[in-house]
């Protein structure tokens, strides 16, 4: 992604602790956290992988259409798994994102990213809307939890849904912030 360095290394890092506690949570006794857990790792590290600024890493040409083909397949799982459970159909709406996100990066020149004066796409203010809303409903969301979760009794760290809920939000917000670099 373009943009300042800082802001780049600052959501490489919230995303690849993202994907690391997700990996984490995959290890949990609850079915319902490690079914979530692995397309939430992928997606956090994928997110770290593509938020490493510009300045310091160029990937080859190869890499996007690679990144599009991973998270092409983590979005038919997403759909396959929908029919478990709608939270999968988010998993299915982050992956189609960044499948998008891969083939602008892969179809534009190097740094030529919000320029030109041609506004943002269509789909883009789209998927910036749906994040946005998702970050601020899970935000509002996870107040409650952690009120009640807290008199609950000790967790596994794979069992807390209030972190669980915090990682979505973080990843949710590093989303837009890679929507309004792209």
């Amino acid at each position: 992604m373009h943009g300042p360095a800082s802001s780049g290394w600052l959501l490489v890092a919230l995303c690849a602790v993202t994907g690391a506690y997700c990996l984490a949570r995959m290890r949990s006794g609850t079915e319902g956290q490690r079914s979530a857990a692995g397309g939430e790792a992928l997606m956090g590290f994928g997110m770290a992988a593509m938020a490493v600024p510009a300045a310091v890493f160029t990937p080859p040409g190869w890499a996007w259409p690679v990144y599009a083909a991973v998270f092409g397949a983590a979005g038919v799982h997403a759909l396959w798994a929908a029919r478990a459970g709608a939270h999968h159909l988010h998993h299915l709406v982050g992956a189609a994102a960044m499948v998008y996100m891969s083939v602008v990066m892969a179809g534009s020149p190097a740094h030529a990213h919000g320029q030109g004066g041609s506004g943002v796409p269509l789909l883009t203010g789209a998927l910036l809307l749906y994040f946005a809303g998702y970050a601020l409903l899970t935000g509002v969301r996870l107040v409650p939890v952690a009120a009640v979760a807290g008199g609950a009794g000790p967790a596994g760290w794979g069992d807390r849904p209030e972190v669980a809920r915090a990682c979505r939000l973080s990843m949710a917000i590093a989303m837009v912030a890679m929507l309004l670099t792209l």
